[in-house]
């Protein structure tokens, strides 16, 4: 019988005379139910009432702004997902904001809980209306964490680690192995980073590669260029099905890889289970769930081995810090998605009061430009980034950074 990650779990080849492979037993959906109820918000701090007065979206430059004030004159702000807000915006004024105007801050968890059984907006349960959710959610923890002289972290659970270990990630496929590991090279000289991922498979492409035979000649190459002392992820994207996802797999265990990610279409759990209970390396899901059902059904049948909400597409930090505690009982890292932009700040603030997160999390270079905005500046720094310190998401200068901003 092959030793298989499942084996592993289930206790070896020692569990049970007539040597079948036990079945799963993680936590109980009943178990997982009631970690994800428990309340989230920590609302030491904030005695008195946060009454919403408004919310406005708002552009400076590229980027986009939502802005919550109280009617006692607090402040929040967030950053939207670039470029979601360039067409989600009448989602997030008609349907979004009026769900929030009126009402006291510090009853945040109820209002997302009253914001999708309003009126219909359940049925577009999914990045259409999550990311908009997000976008209000974030600024009002901005706001709470400002008035309570806390950062996001400690409103949402107990600071466990100050810095992170990262990741950096081509997205490219238009590459040829030879310009692809040359290009991963730079990212790992520009960033200092011990660890990279880089794109299998042709994205959603039914097993077709970006190019003939590039995953099969990448993958050899990534780790004899970068030796033995970086780890390496590697994402296919919903690129192939379970054969190919498995072939594609065993390539990457004969080089070490630290997990593989999206190995099969994204809402298809069960075809990637089957590729998570045959591979040892590690499969990665959920940068496109939407469902808590579903992320309850990939940890209570061990579906996947990492779980990846997005912060931005599955409707904020609450929501997210939810599948973390179903993960944690079952002892899955919870290593959350990145969408882009100033979405790697509220994954360090995640990551800060998290104790699983996995050995890596994501890091885009570029996102150096807004470093500076934090006091103490945001640091890399041997493979490692600094979490933000200040109240809230920790902006050091709202002002400045809302000064000439315009209504979007």
């Amino acid at each position: 019988m092959s030793i298989n990650r499942r084996n592993l779990l289930a206790g070896g080849l020692g569990a049970g005379a007539s040597g079948l492979t036990p079945a799963y037993a993680g936590p109980s959906p009943q178990d997982l139910d009631r970690a994800a109820a428990a309340p989230v918000l920590k609302r030491e701090g904030l005695r008195l009432p946060v009454i919403i007065d408004s919310i406005r979206l708002l552009k400076q430059d590229r980027e986009y702004i939502v802005q919550v004030r109280s009617k006692d004159g607090a402040e929040g702000v967030s950053l939207t997902n670039p470029p979601r807000a360039e067409y989600l915006d009448k989602i997030l004024k008609q349907l979004v904001i009026p769900a929030f105007l009126g009402k006291d801050a510090r009853d945040l968890e109820n209002l997302l809980w009253e914001l999708y059984r309003r009126q219909d907006n359940y049925k577009l349960y999914g990045l259409a209306l999550w990311s908009p959710q997000a976008w209000v959610e974030f600024a009002i923890l901005d706001m709470l964490g400002r008035i309570a002289r806390k950062s996001i972290g400690e409103l949402v659970g107990d600071i466990v680690r100050r810095d992170v270990a990262i990741y950096v990630a081509s997205g490219r496929r238009d590459t040829t192995p030879e310009q692809e590991v040359e290009y991963l090279r730079k990212l790992l000289d520009q960033s200092g980073a011990k660890a990279l991922k880089f794109r299998v498979g042709g994205r959603m492409s039914r097993n077709a590669d970006a190019m003939p035979g590039r995953t099969d000649k990448l993958i050899p190459l990534v780790r004899k260029t970068v030796g033995d002392t970086i780890d390496i992820h590697a994402d296919s994207n919903s690129s192939y099905d379970p054969p190919q996802a498995i072939r594609v797999g065993r390539m990457l265990e004969e080089i070490k890889a630290v997990y593989f990610e999206e190995p099969c279409p994204f809402d298809h759990l069960e075809d990637t289970k089957v590729v998570a209970d045959a591979l040892t390396i590690p499969v990665a899901g959920g940068e496109q769930e939407y469902s808590d059902w579903r992320f309850r059904w990939m940890i209570a049948n061990r579906g996947v081995d990492i779980v990846q909400p997005d912060l931005f597409y599955y409707g904020g930090m609450i929501r997210s810090i939810r599948v973390a505690r179903m993960a944690a009982l079952a002892k899955m890292p919870t290593t959350v998605h990145i969408s882009g932009g100033f979405g790697f700040v509220y994954m360090l603030h995640f990551a800060s009061s998290v104790p699983d997160i996995g050995r890596y999390q994501e890091y885009k270079l570029g996102t150096e430009k807004y470093g500076s905005w934090f006091d103490p500046p945001l640091l890399v720094k041997n493979g490692r980034m600094t979490v933000p310190a200040g109240p809230g998401v920790g902006i050091k200068d709202v002002a400045g950074l809302l000064s000439g901003a315009k209504e979007a």
